[in-house]
This record gives structure tokens, C-alpha cells and sequence, in this order.
């Protein structure tokens, strides 16, 4: 498996934390540019899938499936993309990568398709996932105007099964970060890990 140095990405179910700990790692990384992403990305395809997930338009599983793939494929190799900003020397960190398609689209599509479509994506040096029992994540999901079509409590119950079981068997490196803890906590377990990858010791 090929691995992209300088390439970190946060997973987990919805309601776990990956976007708040994004925002506070930009706040703690100085001198080093970095480069914080997301997926589904706010590129033309990206723009797709999230109509898709706010039940704005309605794609069968197996299209969402090469969707987010496709979304993927420009994210990692377009122009201003993945590829090109840790080849700059920029740390990157996104909001989700191809384990969430092994995961949620291999929950929906089964395991063929998902895999087949991630097969050829590069690893990143490092893997966070956010854990939290499923019953927590969607208690913090309460107060939102309205919820996508993943976000439901019998869903992320699969979700978090589908991540543990990945994880096992999961060629590059991942760190486990039990996401029941306070925002602040769990950014201090993160940055303990974080601050001790290569980057930081040139």
C-alpha cells in the first residue's frame, strides 16, 4: 500500500468530532503550512453527493458509491489537491478519506464495489478515529435544523461496527481516540500523537 507522507485524516461516525478537531488543530499548528480538507469536497461532484445527503436529491447507493469515488479521485490528483499541496511541503489533514467509502458505502452496497472503487487510493500516514458509542453521537446531533440520510441511530450503530472491523485488518497506521471525551480532551489526545510525526521534528 502506498502511503502519502505529511497526509493525516480524521474518521468516524457522524456526531464523532472530525470537523470541531480540524478546526482546533488549526489553531495549535504553527510554523508549518498546513492544509486542512474535507470530503465530500465543495468541488462540482462533492456539491452532488451533499444534495444527495441532505435527501436533496435522491441517487441509488451504487451511483453515490462512484461518486464519492470520483469526488476522491480529483480531491487526491487535481491540480490544488492533496497531492500537490504535501508536495509543497504542506501538512494536510482531511475530514474523511477512502475508509468512510469502505464503511458507509460498504454498508449500503456491500463490500464489492466500495472496495473495488478505493482500491488504487494511496494511504495516508496516519489514520485518527474518533470512537463513541453510537447512542452519544446522535445525542449531540439533537439540536441540528435537520439530519442527512446516514444520521440515524441504527445506521451509525452499523457505521461504528463497519470502522472497527476495517481497522483490524487496516495495512496503514491508526490511532484509536475514544471521542466520548470533551472536545478539549480529545484534541489534547490527538495533539500528543500528532506533534510527534516527522513533520514536526525537521
Amino acid at each position: 500500500m502506498n502511503i502519502i507522507k505529511n497526509f493525516y485524516v480524521f474518521e468516524g461516525g457522524d456526531g464523532s468530532g472530525t470537523t470541531t478537531q480540524i478546526s482546533l488543530l488549526a489553531k495549535r499548528i504553527k510554523n508549518i503550512d498546513f492544509y486542512p480538507t474535507f470530503e465530500p469536497t465543495d468541488g462540482q461532484i462533492g456539491r452532488i453527493i451533499r444534495s444527495a445527503l441532505k435527501k436533496e436529491i435522491v441517487i441509488k447507493p451504487q451511483t453515490l458509491a462512484l461518486l464519492f469515488a470520483a469526488d476522491r479521485n480529483e480531491h487526491l490528483y487535481g491540480a490544488d489537491g492533496i497531492l500537490a499541496q504535501v508536495d509543497k511541503g504542506c501538512l494536510v489533514i482531511s475530514d474523511r478519506y477512502a475508509l468512510s467509502s469502505l464503511v458507509y458505502q460498504g454498508i449500503e452496497c456491500g463490500d464489492e464495489l466500495p472496495g473495488l472503487l478505493n482500491s488504487g487510493f494511496p494511504a495516508p500516514e496516519l489514520t485518527f478515529f474518533l470512537d463513541i458509542e453510537p447512542e452519544t453521537a446522535i445525542s449531540r446531533m439533537k439540536d441540528r435544523s435537520s439530519l442527512e440520510i446516514y444520521e440515524y441511530l441504527d445506521f451509525q450503530k452499523k457505521v461504528r461496527e463497519k470502522y472497527l472491523s476495517l481497522i483490524k485488518g487496516y495495512k496503514a497506521r491508526v490511532e484509536i481516540i475514544d471521542a466520548s471525551k470533551s472536545a478539549s480532551e480529545v484534541e489534547d489526545q490527538v495533539w500528543n500523537i500528532l506533534r510527534q510525526m516527522p513533520i514536526f521534528n525537521i
